[in-house]
């Protein structure tokens, strides 16, 4: 987090001129999340990015901490149910939704 509060990826090669695609890609996820709360397919509408390529991206992001799932509900362009995803630290839910999920699953846990 920088000092305002606001997430920042490092884009060390973007400044240095040797942008790739796949620095293009972080960026442009990155930086639409910031703003929209969507999922992965809605994502893909609006950037163009390949639905495959920014579920590799969203990964890559929540190992650092940078992006969360928020909600779990119908898509608006699929209509099957589906995370929504966030890169805004304001919208992060207080509990991380990876513990919900092994505790639905673990019956031993769920019932403790």
């Amino acid at each position: 987090m920088s000092e305002g509060g606001t997430q920042n990826l490092d884009f060390k090669s973007l400044e240095q001129g040797k942008s790739t695609k796949r620095d293009t890609h972080l960026k442009t996820i990155f930086e639409y999340l910031q703003s929209h709360t969507v999922t992965a397919s809605m994502l893909a509408e609006a950037t163009n990015i390949p639905q495959k390529s920014i579920c590799r991206y969203k990964r890559d992001l929540e190992k650092k901490g940078l992006l969360c799932e928020v909600e779990k509900k119908l898509c608006f362009l699929t209509n099957f149910k589906a995370w929504f995803l966030t890169t805004n630290p304001e919208l992060f839910p207080k509990k991380p939704n990876s513990l919900h999920l092994k505790n639905q699953f673990n019956p031993i846990v769920k019932n403790l």
